[in-house]
């Protein structure tokens, strides 16, 4: 069974900030594949959601590091997998 995944308006604006910045420091070639990388964790999380290890136990968000300086972060409800937002891993932590 595969799930749903969905971006939440903040996981958008988040992932378009990024592109923006990671296009200004590495370049199109770059940010082609990282968008790759991208929609491959994005395939491996709607078929298995529960392969990344959970970011905070509370809230049932789990962390999915795209690169070295990036992170996806989504939640799990019912059959849906809602990305609640991308992160540079070198800004001060969301969540401790």
């Amino acid at each position: 069974m595969n799930y749903v995944v969905k971006l939440i308006p903040e996981a958008e604006d988040t992932f378009n900030e990024l592109i923006i910045q990671l296009r200004q420091t590495w370049g199109d070639g770059f940010v082609r594949k990282f968008e790759d990388r991208v929609l491959v964790c994005l395939r491996t999380i709607s078929q298995n959601p529960y392969i990344y290890p959970l970011a905070e136990e509370m809230l049932e968000i789990r962390k999915c590091v795209l690169h070295k300086n990036c992170s996806m972060f989504y939640t799990i409800e019912q059959e849906v997998v809602f990305v609640v937002c991308f992160w540079d891993n070198r800004q001060v932590p969301i969540i401790r």
